[in-house]
């Protein structure tokens, strides 16, 4: 059976995507199509944790070997997109970004470098994307996922004609809504990616909803009945999954939103200039600042 949506493992634990590509398998489907790391992820791998705990921590570089070591391990699993996080906070300038950039495109040949939505990420997302392909990550916004699709837009083939067409892209680009962190503080996360989903069904489709940060089994099931291209998830909302036997949502499914309050759709225009859209939100902000506390918290 084929699925709506590629199933991606959200972990630093190879030992989890092992173990969720065979139990797909063994269901008779498609193995795990791919995987998203972050420094957050990055920080809680049990081999990381084991060290730590003997009271050492690592330098820079060491980290990074341990991120890349990570990074070869789920490689051999899947050869789906891999995405491999940029390290910075929104003090972290284009150049630095893009420096990074090239380093983890050596890393693996099916890696995909994950760019903050920030001024900054968009501006190194906007040249990488015609180099490789880019994950842009800390979504929460109809408006910012504007700014991703014009950013992102020389990751195709420019025609003759001027037009856009999704079979001349060079590279993928996705785009992570970040639905559990909205739903955290009582706002309908999987309305951004309904919203999304439509803003983006009268574009050239060059850009893929990866839909991010669930938190429970209802999140997958709507992500699969509005067939967001691809889906992240925590290995114990996979766990869930395996639980029901990998059910997909019945014809009749509605999406239960709660006392979730509605973040409405807005008709944005995909024909500006990308820094015209505000791209501000203070959960990327909050996000960002998360990574690198947790990335810090390996260094000596």
């Amino acid at each position: 059976m084929q699925l709506p949506s590629l199933i991606f493992i959200d972990g630093g634990d190879p030992a989890e995507t092992i173990q969720a590509d065979h139990m797909l398998k063994q269901a008779g489907l498609p193995g795990i199509g791919g995987q998203t790391t972050n420094p957050t992820l990055v920080a809680k791998n049990p081999e990381i944790q084991k060290y730590l705990a003997s009271g050492k921590k690592l330098t820079h570089e060491e980290a990074l070997a341990e991120y890349k070591k990570i990074i070869l391990s789920v490689a051999r699993v899947t050869s789906g997109p891999i995405s491999i996080q940029v390290i910075g906070d929104q003090a972290t300038g284009q150049e630095e970004l893009l420096r990074q950039a090239r380093v983890y495109k050596d890393w693996i040949p099916n890696g995909v470098v994950k760019f903050p939505l920030t001024g900054n990420g968009l501006a190194a997302a906007e040249i990488f994307c015609q180099e490789w392909s880019v994950n842009i990550t800390l979504n929460f916004s109809q408006e910012q996922a504007a700014a991703v699709y014009m950013a992102t837009r020389k990751s195709f083939d420019k025609l003759r004609t001027s037009s856009f067409d999704s079979a001349q892209a060079k590279h993928r680009v996705f785009i992570s809504p970040f639905v559990g962190r909205l739903d955290d503080r009582g706002e309908n996360g999987m309305q951004v990616v309904e919203n999304e989903t439509k803003m983006y069904g009268a574009g050239d489709h060059h850009v893929e909803i990866l839909t991010a940060s669930l938190r429970k089994l209802d999140h997958l099931l709507y992500g699969l009945q509005l067939k967001s291209p691809a889906i992240t998830l925590p290995f114990k909302i996979f766990e869930d999954w395996a639980n029901v036997g990998f059910g997909m949502p019945p014809e009749s499914y509605e999406y239960d939103k709660g006392t979730l309050i509605d973040i409405p759709y807005r008709e944005i225009p995909l024909n500006q200039d990308w820094r015209s859209y505000n791209i501000q939100h203070d959960l990327t902000d909050k996000g960002l600042k998360k990574f690198m506390e947790d990335w810090n918290s390996l260094i000596k």
